[in-house]
C-alpha cells in the first residue's frame, strides 16, 4: 500500500522538475566567447595593445609600452559593432588552422595576434601583414577601437592634469574622426560634453567640443 501511495506522487514530482529545469537557469552557464587582438611593435607608439571583446559586449583594452605592467580597462561595445566583430571570426573559422601572412616580403609591422575562446575551445593566429579581406575588415574595428580608448584615456588625462593640452587632444582625435577610423565615437559624448560645459577650459577647446558633438550626434 505504501509503495502505491508513493508511486501516485511520481508523475508531480516529474512535472516539478521540468519547470524548475525550464524555469531556472543552470547552476554552471557558460562564459560568453571572447574575440581578442593584440599587437606588439617594439619602439612604436604605443608598443603594446589588447582589445578584448565578449559576445555580451563586455571590452578591455590594454594599451601601454612593454616596460609597463599589464593594466586593463573595461569598456562597452554597441551591439551591432559585437555583432559584426564575431561574424568576422565566425567567416575566419575563429582563427582555427589558419594562415594570414603573406608570402611577400614586408617591413615589420608589428606581431598582430588574433584570438578567439569559448570554455576549453580556442583559436589563434599570428601574422605581421595580411591580403585577406575578412582579416583586414577586422583588424581596421580593432584598431579602430584601440585608438578610440586612446584618444578618451588621453582626453581624459589631460583634462584633469594638463587643461591647456585639452585643445590639442581634440585635434588629434578630430583628426581621425575627420578620416572615419573610429567605429564608435560617441563613446567620448560624456568626456566632450563635459569640456563644452566646462568654463575653466579654453574657449577654442570648448567651442571645438560643441562641433564635435554635433558631428558625432548627426553624421552626415
Amino acid at each position: 500500500m505504501n509503495i502505491m501511495r508513493r508511486l501516485s506522487h511520481f508523475p508531480f514530482f516529474a512535472l516539478l522538475l521540468f519547470c524548475l529545469a525550464i524555469t531556472c537557469p543552470p547552476l554552471f552557464a557558460a562564459d560568453p566567447a571572447t574575440v581578442s587582438y593584440r599587437k606588439v611593435f617594439k619602439s612604436s607608439q604605443p608598443e603594446y595593445v589588447e582589445i578584448k571583446v565578449r559576445e555580451n559586449g563586455a571590452a578591455t583594452y590594454d594599451i601601454r609600452s612593454l616596460s609597463e605592467d599589464p593594466d586593463a580597462q573595461p569598456f562597452e561595445v554597441g551591439a551591432a559593432l559585437t555583432t559584426k566583430i564575431f561574424q568576422l571570426s565566425e567567416k575566419l573559422n575563429h582563427f582555427r588552422g589558419l594562415s594570414l601572412d603573406t608570402k611577400r616580403r614586408i617591413a615589420n609591422l608589428g606581431e598582430k595576434t588574433f584570438r578567439y575562446e569559448r570554455d576549453s575551445d580556442s583559436g589563434e593566429v599570428k601574422f605581421n601583414y595580411t591580403i585577406n579581406a575578412t582579416a583586414n575588415q577586422l583588424l581596421m574595428i580593432f584598431e579602430g577601437l584601440s585608438r578610440q580608448q586612446d584618444h578618451l584615456r588621453t582626453l581624459l588625462h589631460r583634462m584633469k592634469y594638463d587643461r591647456l593640452g585639452v585643445n590639442n587632444a581634440l585635434m588629434n582625435f578630430e583628426t581621425d574622426l575627420n578620416h572615419k577610423i573610429l567605429p564608435e565615437p560617441e563613446r567620448l559624448l560624456p568626456a566632450l560634453q563635459q569640456i563644452a560645459n566646462d568654463p575653466r577650459f579654453v574657449e577654442i577647446a570648448r567651442q571645438r567640443s560643441r562641433a564635435l558633438i554635433e558631428r558625432i550626434r548627426n553624421p552626415r
